[in-house]
Parts: structure tokens; sequence; C-alpha cells
């Protein structure tokens, strides 16, 4: 048996008056996506504890069987795992964003773009080993990741700060969100002393004079110890592998046992390769019992407020990774292929919330799909009466169980 997950990042979303009053789902071309939740098990999934704060963090690890209430420690550690960051038993891990401030030194500075620009890794790169460079030390050490998406690793630290994700204060201003409590002005000062550092910094120059946002802050956030993981690979004895652009996603695959799987011309955002993705799944069937294969670029639309982009996302999605697997997966025989979104990030607000999200299964196995009829929107994955609480009892299903819960 072969073992599929297809997981389009922020997917879900509201009805908006953007579109009619519909969703990008209900307005997105989706053969496949509609194919399968036709055939196979239509429902929602309910990934985000009552009371953690909604994020992809959370969400994956409900998604591939660990409960965030027992297995969360943080974001920062999790990514720290992707880039082989080997954090001691004191040592905290915070994410560390590029953003973009616009009136930087006044009272009313206010968080203009979380991503700085969707600056590239090779201009982030550049920054963030010259922060390292100018304000490492034996107790910070700054690692670039991929986009504006990198890490900082606070050496017999705190993770005490009460720190908010960027991409939550779009427009807001920064002085009410700032790091704050027990430890936050070692965090507080560092922020600004790599302002120092980013100010007429080279690709700052150069990225100002090409009409571009400017990385002119850090922002920290999402810090904690590393997590204790049992691999998903030694309790269900498969052998899988994870495909992602993003450092958090490859951090979780790695701590749950899965070989990270990297695909060239991989973004993060819009204009990742699909088709490369969708190829190193197929490739890795040949010798792997399980797969998960992550798709960014929906929630980057959902942050945008971009319904447009965000429905072009989902096709894509569909077509040039959802499609391109299902039509060549029989070949490896007897198999499960679960699609999904981890959370909404609905267009009107623009960032992640906590309500339950669709999902749905085809098995290769006929009597293990109850056949729904449906088209796959979050409207008729509610309609269908599945529905998956608490979200970390997913995977046990869907490796384990899924012929006793079709039939229940």
């Amino acid at each position: 048996m072969k073992y599929v997950v297809l997981l389009g990042d922020g997917m879900a979303d509201y009805p908006t008056e953007k579109l009619g009053g519909k969703t990008p789902l209900q307005c997105a071309f989706t053969p496949h996506l509609d194919h399968i939740a036709a055939l196979g098990t239509l429902g929602l999934v309910d990934t985000i504890p009552s009371g953690m704060t909604p994020g992809s963090d959370v969400a994956t690890l409900s998604v591939l069987g660990y409960d965030p209430a027992q297995n969360y420690t943080g974001r920062g550690p999790l990514e720290a795992a992707s880039i082989g960051i080997n954090l001691g038993p004191d040592d905290i891990a915070y994410r560390c964003n590029l953003v973009t401030i616009s009136q930087k030194d006044s009272p009313e500075a206010l968080m203009d773009d979380f991503t700085a620009g969707h600056i590239s890794s090779r201009e982030a790169r550049e920054i963030i080993l010259d922060i390292n460079s100018v304000l490492g030390s034996d107790k910070f050490q700054f690692y670039p990741g991929v986009g504006y998406r990198h890490l900082l690793v606070w050496r017999h630290g705190s993770a005490a700060p009460r720190t908010t994700p960027p991409h939550d204060i779009i427009g807001k201003r920064i002085s009410e969100y700032l790091p704050h409590g027990e430890g936050a002005d070692d965090i507080n000062e560092l922020m600004q002393k790599t302002a120092d550092v980013l100010f007429n910094h080279p690709v700052n120059l150069d990225r100002e004079r090409a009409g571009k946002k400017t990385a002119n802050l850090i922002w920290l956030w999402g810090q904690g110890k590393k997590p204790q993981l049992i691999p998903l690979t030694q309790k269900y004895d498969i052998h899988g592998g994870m495909i992602s652009a993003v450092d958090l996603l490859k951090g979780i695959g790695s701590l749950a046992g899965l070989k990270v799987l990297n695909v060239e011309g991989a973004t993060g955002y819009i204009d990742t390769n699909y088709e490369g993705k969708a190829k190193m799944a197929l490739e890795a069937l040949k010798f792997m019992d399980f797969v998960f294969l992550h798709l960014e670029a929906p929630d980057e639309m959902g942050h945008e407020g971009n319904a447009e982009g965000k429905i072009k996302a989902i096709e894509f999605f569909d077509e040039r990774i959802v499609g391109t697997i299902l039509n060549k997966i029989s070949v490896f025989g007897d198999y499960r292929l679960i699609v999904l979104s981890d959370h909404p990030t609905p267009l009107d607000i623009r960032t992640h919330v906590s309500d339950p999200s669709p999902f749905a299964v085809l098995s290769s196995i006929k009597d293990e799909n109850i056949s729904s009829g449906l088209v796959f929107t979050e409207e008729n994955a509610k309609r269908t009466g599945v529905f998956i609480s608490p979200g970390h009892t997913l995977m046990q299903k869907f490796i384990q169980d899924w012929k006793d819960f079709v039939g229940r």
C-alpha cells in the first residue's frame, strides 16, 4: 500500500465579496480535487487544538499524527531541524523574518510587509550572513533559510518573551506587538542592532533602486526548545519522504523520520516548480511507502489578500500536482491518497484561522470510499457530516484504520 498526502497550505477560506460571496475553492477549476472528493471520502478535519495559535506548524503536526498540545514547543525549533542545527537542552530557536517596516523610526511605524517584498533567497542569505558576521556571538547565531524565512539560535536563552507572528499584524503599529515579558529586552535590543546593519546594506540599496521593498528590520517570533517526537516511520513501520520548499515543513518531516526530498526551483511562492514536486513524489513512490507533498502558494496568496492569485495557486495545485500524481499513482498498486488544506487563510483576514479544513481521501480499494458525489469545497465537506476531531487522529485512521473508519 502506498500513502500519499497532498497538502495545499491555507487553501481553505471564507466566502468573500471579492468573489461574489464564494470561496477560492468554489471559484477555482479543480477537476482532479473534485474527482477525489466525488469518488472518495470528503469531510472536515480539525487540525488546531482549542486555545492554540492557528498556523502551519501546529496544523502540520496534527496532520502527521502528533498532538500539538503535547508535542509543540515552537516554530523555531522545527525549522532548526530542517537545516541540521543541533539545539542543546537549554538552547532556544527563534523564527527570524526579514520584514519591511513603514515609517520605521516613528512611533507610528507599521508592519508593511512580513516578506520584505518576497525577497529572494540569494539576497536574504547575503543579508543574514552579514548580520551574523556583525552580531553573531557565542550567545546569538543567525542562520539563512529560504526567502524571507530565517533562524536565530539563542544559546542558553529564554523562550519566555511573548512574541507575535508578523503575518498577523499587517498594517498595524509594531510598537504594540514587539516582544515583551521576561527576556524581551535582549531580543528587542538585538532587533534594533540588526536595523543598523540593514540600513544602507548593499542588497537593500539595490532593491530600492529597482523599486522593490527593502528588508529594514528582522522580526523574531515562534521560539522554543527542541521537541521530542516519535518518528512516524517508526510508529507505522514505513519509509517516507517530505517534499516542501519551506524549512518549517522540512524540519517537521525530518523530526518525523521522513527523508527530505529537495526540488530544484521550489520557492515557497506561486512561482514554485509544481511539476518538479509532482515528479519527485512519483519517483519517491518507487522505493517509499509514504510521501507528503506540501504547497505553500495558496497560503501566501491568502496573506496577500490576492483573490485571483489564490484561485490560480489552487488551480496550479490541482492541475500540475494533484492531476499528475492521480493519473500515475495506480502503477504502484494499492494506494490511499489524501488531499487537504491544513488551515484556512481567509483573503479578507489575511492570516490563519482555526476553523476545520476540508479533506478528501481516495482509496484504490473500492469499499474504502464513501463516494460523496460532491466537488471539493468547504461547504460540501461540511455537508457530508464526516468530521475528524481532534485532527491528530487523522493519520492513524489514514494509514491503519481507514477501512474501519469509512465502515463506521
